[in-house]
């Protein structure tokens, strides 16, 4: 059986030359004008956006505190202060 044989350097030949093909300085090329324009860009990784997002919900349960906190206290002041003449 040499089909198989024949197939395997078929194969290999390929390989060889998608290897030496130009295809391959063009993809690194494309990545690193892609890596250069990204780099100029303004953008955050995905766990530093996933950071801030835990800060920012935390920051607002921690507001909507001190707001009911404040609105107590306001009420409270409000009941036991003596109506302006």
């Amino acid at each position: 059986m040499t089909t198989p044989r024949i197939l395997d350097e078929i194969g290999a030949k390929v390989s060889e030359l998608v290897a030496n093909s130009p295809v391959r300085d063009v993809e690194k090329n494309l990545k690193a004008v892609l890596s250069g324009a990204f780099g100029k860009l303004d953008l955050v990784t995905r766990e530093e956006f996933e950071v801030q997002r835990e800060m920012l919900a935390h920051a607002r349960q921690r507001l909507t505190e001190l707001e009911a906190r404040v609105a107590a206290l306001e009420s409270e002041r409000q009941g036991t202060a003596a109506p302006k003449a």
